[in-house]
């Protein structure tokens, strides 16, 4: 086993994890549940499920990594660049498509796959790298910054497209457009 084929099937992993994240706020509806998974169906909210997903793979790849003794630099690092970028990989993707073609959920597939794959790639070369001295520091800072920003947008989201869920015309967890 090698870096490379844990990464690999780290994209299908992840890919798969994101079907299953995507409704396991709306099966457990609580506050813990809300700053981790989508709280509807905004863009913005999908985001959640797509780095938590990403995170969720990486401590499991931790692990794999361990067993095998893969030798690895700046997990810490790759884990949060590749949560991060995932974000804006898939917003530069999939928002101007979406603008001009509206809701379709191959389209949504389609860019999922291209975003996992992409920051699969990104992590697999930071990992490659020589280690970054303070890498942990801002991995573990830069995901713990992420997840404050997606608990205040969740509760107090922006009124902005992005952030409207087009299924029940809302914002956030309970704010309803009028």
């Amino acid at each position: 086993m090698s870096l490379k084929k844990i990464k690999t099937v780290g994209i299908f992993a992840i890919f798969i994890l994101c079907f299953l994240s995507h409704f396991l706020y709306q099966w457990f509806p609580n506050f813990l549940f809300s700053l981790f998974f989508p709280v509807n169906e905004s863009i913005w909210e999908h985001m959640k499920m797509l780095v938590t997903t990403i995170l969720f793979w990486e401590v499991l790849e931790y692990f794999l990594l361990k067993k095998f003794g893969i030798n690895h630099n700046n997990f810490l690092l790759s884990a949060f660049i590749m949560s991060l970028s995932s974000i804006f990989v898939f917003l530069i993707i999939y928002y101007p498509i979406y603008m001009f073609t509206g809701e379709s959920f191959i389209l949504n597939i389609i860019c999922l796959f291209i975003t996992i794959y992409f920051v699969s790639v990104i992590g697999y070369f930071i990992m490659n790298r020589g280690h970054i001295k303070c890498g942990p520091v801002i991995g573990i800072l830069g995901i713990v910054l992420v997840y404050i920003i997606f608990g205040l947008l969740t509760y107090f989201p922006l009124k902005w497209p992005l952030f409207l869920d087009p299924k029940d015309n809302k914002y956030g967890v309970n704010n309803y457009v009028i």
